[in-house]
């Protein structure tokens, strides 16, 4: 049986703390993990980040993402976690990968920074279409 498809948007505050590398170190086991459980829950996605921001959007069945994203919220990595949208979506945008990933040296990442930064992050001034948007709009480009 299909279940039907939901898409979850959030933006979170950066706390990995340290140098280039160790942030860099720890991006990379946030993707690892990612990419390892996101097949198994039958979801799919896109993480974007830069020095002070995530923003992320997962695509599955209803009750896999609210079980990925409890686990996400406990993350000591990131905080003032912000869901700007979770609704049913027709159909997966990021179907091709476990877990896409735009990081802080991408053109996507440094608008990401620019909108955070009109917003004051406020989530009441964010749209979840203009993240995804961002996110959909590079990641095609890069395929």
């Amino acid at each position: 049986m299909n279940e039907p498809l939901y898409k979850l948007v959030y933006i979170s505050r950066n706390e990995i703390k340290g140098d280039d590398a160790t942030i860099l170190h720890e991006i990379e086991q946030i993707l690892a993990s990612s990419r390892r459980k996101n097949p198994i829950a039958n979801i799919s996605g896109a993480l974007m980040f830069n020095a002070g921001c995530f923003a992320q959007v997962l695509e599955g069945p209803h009750d896999d993402i609210q079980n990925s994203f409890e686990r996400i919220q406990c993350d000591p990595r990131h905080s003032h976690v912000v869901v700007l949208s979770f609704e049913p979506t027709s159909r997966r945008e990021f179907s091709n990968w476990s877990m896409a990933y735009l990081g802080a040296d991408s053109t996507a990442s440094a608008k990401f920074g620019g909108i955070m930064h009109e917003s004051g992050f406020d989530a009441e001034l964010l749209k979840a279409d203009r993240i995804f948007d961002l996110l959909k709009e590079h990641l095609l480009e890069a395929e």
